[in-house]
């Protein structure tokens, strides 16, 4: 009797997805629980200004006097939620946007075309600053914001996956048998369009923490007192000879959190191009 050999898995044996997972995780196991977690209050007064590192602070203390390694945990939840809900609503509304551009053709997919490229034309961060300086920055309207700039790159990729996809012949199939639009496009288009849409998606996650941390660090995203590894990075520059900790930290700690989404992203584009391939 002859027994029939595994189909490898594809996703268990890409080495930059595991490598991703295991960084995401250190950092989510930092970020998520790290507000309950903190030995003291990340705003309380407890050392000297730039104290070294010792018993009570091991990271030492910022330029006020807070404990470091406190406003670390504290300051990963902020950054970790806002480029989470960015990117899941600029993926969700953008995909919807281009598979009824794609779908309907015509005039109504000329005007998202002619949309998109406008939108196309303004840079990302200055798009952001010059909304948030007028509006102010609390943080639903970052995370808007955030997903608006992200907006045109979803709905062209959704568009250009889904001109291919309506021409293949299960689709004829499903409006000859006379189901709707919003049949044809939530059970025959997006099933086909996942992956790509999860590539997307962890780009655009790098992205965020990348713009996130930029705007806090330019003092247009969390505001102080609260604890946020961009914000922390601006408040303790000016001391980075004296107490590096209190900027080196919540450097890695982002460093370590976008690279963790883009190895999985990057991850995931491989193999799909393999897929690709094979078929």
């Amino acid at each position: 009797m002859t027994s029939r050999r595994r189909r490898p898995n594809r996703w268990r044996n890409e080495r930059q997805i595991r490598a991703g997972t295991v960084l995401l995780a250190a950092v989510l196991a930092i970020a998520l629980p790290g507000p309950w977690l903190a030995p003291h209050d990340p705003n309380a007064l407890i050392g000297a200004p730039y104290g070294p590192p010792g018993a009570g602070a091991w990271l030492g203390y910022d330029y006020l006097g807070r404990d470091i390694w406190s406003r670390l945990l504290a300051g990963g939840l902020s950054i970790f939620w806002m480029s989470i809900a960015a990117s899941i609503l600029a993926l969700a509304a953008g995909a919807a946007i281009g598979m009824l551009s794609a779908y309907r053709k015509g005039a109504v997919d000329q005007g998202v075309v002619w949309s998109t490229d406008v939108l196309f034309a303004f840079p990302d961060l200055i798009l952001v600053l010059l909304v948030v300086s007028m509006l102010g920055r609390a943080p639903w309207l970052i995370v808007l914001l955030v997903a608006i700039a992200f907006l045109p790159g979803v709905i062209r990729l959704s568009r250009g996956v889904t001109l291919g996809i309506v021409e293949q012949e299960y689709v004829d199939s499903a409006r000859m048998m006379g189901f709707s639009s919003a049949h044809i496009l939530l059970r025959e288009v997006l099933p086909n369009m996942i992956t790509p849409l999860l590539v997307q998606f962890g780009v655009m996650l790098t992205w965020a923490i990348g713009m996130l941390s930029g705007l806090s660090f330019l003092g247009y995203g969390v505001a102080p007192p609260a604890a946020d590894w961009g914000l922390m990075i601006n408040e303790n520059r000016a001391g980075l000879l004296v107490q590096p900790w209190a900027v080196l930290a919540p450097v890695a700690m982002i460093a370590l959190f976008a690279l963790g989404t883009n190895l999985i992203a990057e991850g995931i584009g491989r193999i799909n191009a393999r897929i690709e391939e094979e078929a």
